[in-house]
């Protein structure tokens, strides 16, 4: 990959990390999670907001992961 490609890339995947976040803290309504880790997202009430919540963290996870490789 060229390295405008990477850079490009770095960039998207930032954006869909802060997306992926905010989301999550508007499924939670806060930011304790971050601290707490993935159960936390188990403890909410609403069926609707858990699996946002976990859609979203798993979209945070796969970006992460992907940031790893590309270093």
């Amino acid at each position: 990959m060229a390295i405008a490609q990477i850079k490009n890339l770095q960039r998207r995947l930032g954006n869909l990390e802060d997306e992926a976040i905010a989301e999550v803290n508007r499924a939670c309504g806060h930011e304790l999670w971050q601290s707490l880790g993935f159960d936390a997202l188990d403890t909410l009430e609403d069926p609707d907001r858990r699996a946002r919540a976990n859609y979203y963290y798993g979209q945070l996870q796969t970006v992460r992961e992907l940031r790893d490789v590309l270093g």
